[in-house]
């Protein structure tokens, strides 16, 4: 059978899994699902590369949900916890297994802070089967004797690359210890480098390693279009290029969270509905907004890498870089949010001349050589005088943004 069409009822799935992904136009797997779901069937460790859209999530969350529903495991046991990092990608995981699950007895609970701890701790205290958790949360509980992990089989890292950068070693490690020695661990992350491989050293026993697409590669359904602009004037040119070309269901990236209020606001009152997403935002507050972004309520959402991450959706057709990434992989990340599930997208970066660097390092982290072009009427004013940033500079930026997401993550939870 030929990888590349092979379909979901070639896997060894319980039938019930089958209906629902039939039910869900789920048709033929995806790389990462053929080769990684027969390998967690057979208990192995696994190890997985692949980059955002690719269907890593039903990867793990069939495997996991075909033995629960196939061998004679006790009930309300805690049998498998996901661990992420942010809690909007928790609640991603947790609706996947909810779907593939349908019909089932099975019991899933998601756990993250920024809510109440109360009713997550009253579903565990009913008995659980899955839980889909963050680091902070998770450890909440576990402090509280809310819930423990001695019956734990299957531990997943989904996004490894990105609980290291979010400084979540230390809670990964506090989890360790509480977690069987005999125990199936999976981990999946978007990218494989040197502080990846030392954890997995820690985590896993023999694993076998999968790996999809190349490191950092942009998805060949992307189109990548960068306009150079002045500072001052993206947020005009943004707005203009929404409302002129109709676009609508356009996630906006920013570095912070003041920028992204201010945008948000500033292009509300340019015609276009927008609001912006953050960690400082309450949890109800951040469900609203993607959920009225989802629904068409909301034209441009407006957010920060850390709350953008776990946002799926199929259809999304434009990403807009309002300003580049300092860390040049969250570049991959952010436009991995288009051209998912074979669509086309589009992907924008405003570019301004003082951000020239940092177009340079996402250039040579994709090694491809991306075209600025001018837009009529919003040409740069190239007799300005700009002052260059220096190499030393460029570390401290990278590594104030990398702390500054630890902090914000440390705090919400």
């Amino acid at each position: 059978m030929n990888k590349l069409c092979m379909k979901f009822s070639n896997l060894a799935l319980n039938e019930l899994l089958q209906r629902n992904l039939e039910a869900l136009v789920y048709k033929q797997a995806t790389d990462i699902q053929q080769q990684a779901i027969p390998l967690i069937l057979a208990n192995e460790d696994v190890m997985a590369r692949a980059k955002t859209g690719t269907g890593k999530t039903a990867a793990f969350a069939l495997p996991i949900l075909n033995k629960l529903l196939t061998s004679s495991i006790e009930p309300r046991k805690l049998y498998s916890l996901v661990l992420a990092p942010t809690r909007e990608l928790v609640q991603q995981i947790y609706n996947n297994f909810v779907q593939y699950g349908q019909g089932s007895d099975i019991q899933t609970v998601a756990v993250f802070g920024g809510v109440s701890i109360k009713p997550q701790i009253n579903k565990i205290k009913q008995g659980v089967d899955i839980v889909i958790a963050t680091p902070g949360r998770l450890l909440d509980l576990l402090s509280n004797d809310h819930i423990n992990l001695q019956d734990l089989s299957v531990l997943v890292f989904d996004e490894a690359d990105r609980m290291l950068d979010l400084g979540f070693k230390a809670e990964i490690e506090q989890i360790m210890q509480q977690v069987p020695k005999a125990r199936q661990t999976l981990l999946f992350s978007a990218t494989f480098d040197d502080s990846i491989y030392k954890l997995s050293k820690a985590l896993l026993s023999n694993p076998k390693v999968v790996t999809v697409d190349e490191k950092n590669e942009v998805a060949t359904s992307v189109e990548q279009l960068i306009y150079t602009v002045d500072l001052d004037r993206k947020r005009e040119l943004l707005s203009f290029l929404i409302g002129s070309k109709n676009w609508q269901q356009v996630l906006v990236f920013t570095r912070t969270k003041q920028t992204a209020d201010e945008l948000a606001k500033e292009m509300c009152k340019d015609g276009i509905k927008a609001q912006s997403l953050h960690g400082d935002k309450s949890q109800g507050a951040r469900d609203k907004a993607l959920a009225d972004f989802k629904s068409g309520k909301v034209r441009a959402l407006v957010a920060t890498d850390v709350a953008a991450r776990g946002i799926d959706i199929i259809d999304l057709a434009y990403v807009v870089n309002y300003e580049l990434p300092y860390v040049a992989e969250d570049y991959v990340h952010r436009i991995g949010r288009t051209g998912r599930a074979g669509k086309s997208g589009l992907a924008l970066s405003l570019v301004s001349p003082s951000e020239e660097w940092l177009l340079t390092a996402i250039e040579k982290v994709i090694d491809e050589r991306l075209l600025q072009q001018w837009l009529p009427g919003y040409e740069p004013d190239l007799t300005k005088t700009v002052a260059p940033k220096r190499a030393h500079n460029k570390k401290k930026a990278r590594n104030q943004a990398l702390n500054k997401r630890s902090g914000t993550i440390r705090r919400k939870r």
